[in-house]
């Protein structure tokens, strides 16, 4: 009877600091301003795990434009822990624990993007969509949670979120200790040239011309391969409006190489010209899904299409080449990626990129950049400085989807840990990097 009494009082001994730390956070959560929250299943290995709606005002500058609740994931490991702030690119729906936070033990705040998912606005006036309201939105979240979190803060976002961490940092460069940018570009141009400059020298001649060669041979049989892609479609659903049925299909032979490569596929795998119409579209479909220029994913994009067209800068597609096969869309000039809310006309302004290009190089600091070698996206890397105080891996034979802290090398993961504890006076467990 005495051991099982003891029994209890370990585990009551273990588990009370915990009831009490979550009461604890749960009353500071209760005390800021215009946030709302409610317990979601815990996150494993955390504390509590929360699903908040922060109010944030449409303009910053101008509060009486009015508000929108953004949607932020709170996964609370402790007090004195370090906190990891992920600023999204896009939709966040679920949350999801990122390496980083897992390697420093920390807390996490995952911040989905203004004008995504649940965080919009009522009246989606794309204006007020910039990334000097981006950043606003961060810092307000960063200013509401430093009471909480004393410790050690970090950013952290991958692709376009890990661009999204590099502005943050422009814009408010004390707000955290450290900046670790997956894969995140940051363009120079409305249409960044490097991006086709990489396109003709990445990999093998082979294999660039393999590729050329399967676009060539999409665009010379449509008229056998078009008709199994209508019944496929017809059977997913997608619609064709913003974009014709036409145009898309010419759009993701176009987008072919810039897919092939972002995301590291084999050139073993290219078909021959020899290949049947069902097995060139289903090739076609892994790669460059055609239905990623249907209806529902064009609207979905639609805020990142904005970003792109007014002020982040994005790619085309070199149609001239095709000129012959092409038949949907324009040879006389580069079709832009970018596909606007409605087709809209919006002005490039490159101001910010200009000034963050130049910013980068010479205070840049306790920046970590992580990129694949492989991806497209690293044709428009942030390039290394000698003047900063920042590091950079570009992993090689790594790609969009797979650079990271699990995938560096050991040397690579080496240097991770030994820079981290540098910058964060920590010391970060050897066992967390296997």
């Amino acid at each position: 009877m005495k051991k099982i009494f003891s029994i209890v009082l370990v585990i009551l001994g273990l588990t009370m600091p915990l009831q009490a730390q979550t009461n604890e956070l749960e009353t500071l959560l209760f005390e800021l301003p215009d946030v709302s929250f409610k317990k979601i299943e815990t996150a494993e290995n955390f504390t509590a795990t929360y699903e908040l709606q922060i109010k944030q005002p449409v303009d910053h500058e101008n509060p009486s434009k009015g508000y929108f609740h953004q949607r932020v994931f709170l996964s609370h490991q402790g007090f004195d822990q370090p906190t990891v702030l992920i600023t999204e690119g896009y939709d966040r729906p679920r949350n999801r624990i990122n390496e980083l936070t897992k390697l420093l033990n920390g807390n996490q705040l995952q911040v989905e993007h203004r004008y995504f998912g649940t965080s919009s606005p009522k009246e989606m006036d794309y204006q007020h969509l910039n990334l000097t309201q981006v950043a606003k939105d961060l810092h307000h979240i960063k200013e509401l949670f430093k009471t909480i979190y004393k410790k050690q803060w970090l950013a952290t976002g991958r692709s376009k979120g890990g661009a999204t961490t590099l502005f943050y940092r422009y814009f408010y460069p004390e707000d955290v200790d450290v900046s670790v940018n997956y894969v995140g570009p940051i363009n120079n141009a409305f249409e960044d040239q490097r991006i086709y400059k990489f396109l003709d020298t990445v990999g093998t001649k082979s294999c660039r011309d393999k590729i050329k060669s399967f676009q060539r041979h999409l665009l010379k049989n449509r008229k056998s391969i078009l008709p199994l892609l209508k019944v496929y479609n017809l059977a997913t659903g997608n619609k064709y409006t913003y974009h014709s049925f036409e145009e898309a299909y010419e759009y993701a032979v176009m987008e072919y190489p810039f897919s092939f490569w972002q995301y590291g596929q084999s050139c073993e795998d290219i078909p021959d010209t020899s290949v049947s119409a069902l097995g060139a579209m289903k090739y076609l479909n892994k790669v460059a899904d055609m239905s990623f220029f249907s209806d529902g994913p064009t609207v979905g994009y639609a805020p990142h299409y904005y970003q792109s067209a007014t002020e982040f800068g994005y790619y085309g597609y070199e149609t001239s080449e095709f000129k012959g096969l092409i038949k949907a869309l324009p040879t006389d000039r580069n079709p832009h990626a970018a596909f606007t809310p409605d087709k809209q006309k919006v002005p490039f302004n490159g101001e910010l990129l200009d000034k963050i290009n130049a910013w980068l190089p010479e205070n840049g600091h306790r920046i970590i950049h992580i990129y694949g070698s492989l991806d497209t996206w690293s044709a428009t890397a942030v390039p290394p400085s000698s003047k900063v105080d920042a590091v950079w891996f570009m992993m090689e034979g790594k790609h969009h989807g797979n650079a990271s802290i699990k995938t560096m090398s050991p040397t690579e993961k080496k240097k991770l840990k030994s820079t981290l504890e540098r910058w964060l006076d920590i010391k970060i467990e050897a066992k967390k990097l296997k």
